[in-house]
């Protein structure tokens, strides 16, 4: 009896770890950085289909380094330094940035693309920026949380859920980034041109804030 009883509580904390993984996945993608990032691209041309794609990808690129990293913590013991989150924080807040002038200096409307366009609209661009977000943000607690799951096998189902629920949330959150971006741009043609200047400002301020605050957070007491 007491056998079931353990087995039946560790079926439940298992069950329940891995439905906070994809919970937690899910709540991730709603990281203000990768919202702004992907909002940024989406500027340019809101359709849909493309919408969904780009969520699609941008999550693929941001679980490949996230469960890469986790299989490398729990099967080589590799610890993530200090050093490399912050790294990974500032080229966050470096990608903002460029999006932004990206954003700033691409014109409209899109038959007649520039450079800047044709970078904003192309498909490697959402699967490049997840891989830059994989270790910045609540992502790098969530690596941390591994160490606290005692059976392997658990925490890679754990970190597989955790980028199912990251695809899923940034897919929904595209969705409904695009609807009122195409709703508005049926008023007038200069509407999405204003949407995408605006944002490429916000997406600028914000890559320097992000990096004044990823900076501070490191730098010792006494130079604060």
């Amino acid at each position: 009896m007491s056998d079931a009883i353990t087995t039946s509580q560790l079926l439940s904390a298992g069950q329940g770890t891995l439905f906070l993984g994809l919970v937690l996945g899910m709540r991730h993608a709603t990281d203000p950085d990768h919202v702004l990032a992907i909002g940024t691209i989406l500027s340019r041309d809101p359709r849909l289909p493309r919408a969904l794609h780009m969520g699609l990808f941008w999550g693929l690129g941001h679980t490949l380094t996230v469960f890469a990293v986790g299989a490398l913590m729990l099967i080589g013991r590799v610890t993530v330094p200090p050093n490399a989150v912050l790294a990974m924080d500032l080229a966050v807040a470096a990608m903002l940035i460029v999006l932004g002038v990206l954003s700033l200096k691409s014109r409209m409307p899109a038959k007649s693309p520039s450079r800047a366009h044709d970078l904003l609209l192309s498909p490697a661009r959402p699967f490049v920026v997840g891989i830059v977000h994989g270790l910045a943000g609540s992502a790098a607690i969530t690596l941390l949380a591994l160490s606290t799951i005692g059976d392997r096998g658990l925490a890679f189902a754990y970190l597989a859920l955790f980028g199912l629920g990251t695809v899923a949330g940034m897919m929904l959150i595209t969705m409904l980034i695009a609807f009122p971006l195409t709703f508005a741009g049926k008023f007038s043609a200069r509407v999405p041109l204003l949407i995408a200047r605006g944002s490429g400002v916000l997406s600028v301020v914000a890559g320097l804030a992000f990096a004044a605050q990823s900076l501070f957070a490191v730098m010792p007491p006494w130079a604060r």
